[in-house]
């Protein structure tokens, strides 16, 4: 192989390994065992009672009323 077929085969790997680490990226969005739905409702339920924690209890967790409640707001997909 000439010198340039091999510069191209390196950058076309390199391609295809960080492909491979961003569907895993995707991918681990949601856990294993979690179909769609149970995902949705999950994160649905968690950030609900994210909302109903006291100032107190966000304070034990390290979260401010602000964030907690910019993390409520979130649509499921979201992280």
């Amino acid at each position: 192989m000439s010198g340039f077929s091999d510069v191209r085969l390196v950058l076309k790997s390199q391609e295809l390994q960080a492909e491979q680490r961003g569907v895993r990226a995707k991918n681990a969005a949601r856990p294993t065992g979690f179909t769609r739905w149970q995902w949705f409702w999950h994160c649905r339920r968690t950030r609900q009672q994210l909302e109903g924690l006291t100032p107190e209890q966000l304070h034990d967790i390290g979260l401010s009323s602000e964030q907690a409640r910019n993390e409520a707001m979130k649509t499921f997909w979201q992280r």
